[in-house]
């Protein structure tokens, strides 16, 4: 009887586990099922305005995930929100050679976007900084 219950208390708590960790992946509703456009990125003090004429996006979905194209390259990923910070992880992006600004903004994107980013939302406009603070990547909400 000692036996079967063991196993049902670690059923019970690797269930709980399990659970748990599945409701971490979920998005809280400010950022879940939104979509954002690049407007600017590079030095909080000086940032350089996204190159015109090219089509940019990043989506958050209500499931944890994230995707989007700064202007070269799709990528996607995980992303969870705590505390004012965004952690991106297990992103993965196409890997094509593009020239000049879309190149520059995708990079600088995709940096920033590595593991915890703290990020603020005022308005329409969500703001995504690096580690450092010293570079960020602000976005319009598109939906």
């Amino acid at each position: 009887m000692k036996k079967i219950t063991r196993i049902i208390l670690t059923l019970w708590v690797a269930a709980g586990l399990f659970l748990s960790a599945c409701a971490s992946l979920v998005a809280p509703a400010g950022l879940a099922v939104t979509s954002w456009k690049l407007v600017s990125y590079g030095p909080v003090g000086n940032p350089t305005p996204a190159a015109s004429g090219i089509d940019t996006n990043l989506d958050f979905g209500k499931d944890g995930t994230v995707n989007g194209n700064f202007g070269c390259n799709s990528f996607s990923g995980n992303y969870q929100v705590t505390n004012g910070n965004i952690t991106f992880s297990m992103m993965i992006s196409t890997m094509m050679a593009c020239l000049g600004p879309q190149m520059d903004q995708e990079d600088i994107g995709l940096k920033i976007m590595k593991g915890t980013a703290p990020y603020k939302v005022a308005g329409s406009t969500l703001t995504i900084y690096s580690a450092s603070g010293d570079n960020a990547i602000t976005l319009s909400r598109a939906k």
